[in-house]
């Protein structure tokens, strides 16, 4: 039989192109093993709430490049800025999760809606949330003229946003809970909200 004879050229290349490709191997375990400094979320921060340097925390990450995260360099700029959906600890802070638009627009007005424990939900409530401020009239003054208890027509609402919830009081247990409401309906609300004849209830969810 005749050899084949192996032509140095071919062989050049072949070895070439091995190289190459044990090159490229290297190059990609490095990028994928790169890690980026981005920033986390520390602790739960409702929507709507302005987040705070104790709200973040910096954490190197071997993130994909399609992955949008926010750099630790920044996070003088996520300060005091209101997250735009509620932010969970532990999760990647990612750029669209907030906004710098405040919960008060320009035609609202901000109305504080002190409030027993007896006239607001039990469930917790946070910044952004829709809820009704509702007329709670002493019965005997909402009859018409009619028998004392017989209220009525149906209690007079107002829609609103849940801008701010404060602190209970140690000794009533009373809550200040800052809505934005159309600017026309502030004072109304306000005059309603000194009687103490109002209770909040949560609004109806989108699309229930």
């Amino acid at each position: 039989m005749r050899q084949r004879r192996r032509r140095p050229g071919l062989i050049a290349l072949s070895v070439a192109l091995i190289a190459a490709g044990g090159l490229s191997g290297a190059l990609l375990f490095t990028a994928s093993g790169q890690r980026t400094a981005v920033l986390v979320v520390a602790r739960d921060v409702p929507v709507g709430a302005a987040i705070t340097d104790a709200d973040l925390a910096p954490a190197s990450l071997a993130l994909d490049p399609a992955v949008k995260a926010v750099p630790v360099t920044k996070k003088a700029g996520m300060v005091g800025q209101r997250a735009a959906v509620a932010l969970e600890t532990g999760s990647l802070l990612s750029p669209g999760q907030v906004t710098s638009e405040s919960l008060v627009k320009a035609s609202e007005q901000l109305v504080g809606v002190a409030l027993k424990p007896s006239q607001l939900p039990a469930s917790r409530l946070a910044p952004g949330q829709k809820v009704l401020i509702v007329s709670t009239p002493d019965p005997a003054q909402a009859t018409g003229g009619g028998k004392p208890g017989d209220v009525a027509g149906a209690p007079k609402t107002l829609a609103a946003t849940v801008v701010a919830v404060g602190q209970p009081a140690p000794a009533t247990g009373v809550v200040v809970v800052d809505v934005a409401v159309p600017a026309a309906d502030g004072p109304t609300l306000a005059a309603r909200v000194a009687t103490g004849a109002v209770a909040l209830i949560l609004a109806p969810q989108e699309g229930s």
